[in-house]
């Protein structure tokens, strides 16, 4: 994960990177360790279903519509998928 935060700047969230046993033992670790009163899942998967959360937690779901004009998704992406 400090790979992810230095090489991105996502602010204050937690990315779901990958699901393998370690990643969600360590994901497990990391929200359960967060001074948080809640915990705002926005995967495409429910992330209770794969590990213990110890506070509330709550799905949310969204909608992107890309707006005319620029900067586009494509533009924004470019540099990380390249």
């Amino acid at each position: 994960m400090k790979d992810i935060y230095a090489k991105y700047e996502i602010g204050p969230v937690l990315p779901a990177m990958g699901y393998s046993a370690e990643q969600l033992k360590e994901f497990e670790h990391m929200i359960n360790a967060a001074p948080a009163d809640v915990v705002i899942i926005a995967t495409p998967i429910d992330l209770r279903r794969l590990v213990t959360i110890d506070r509330p937690a709550v799905r949310v779901f969204y909608d992107l519509e890309e707006a005319e004009g620029s900067p586009t998704i494509a533009d924004a992406l470019a540099p990380v998928v390249d």
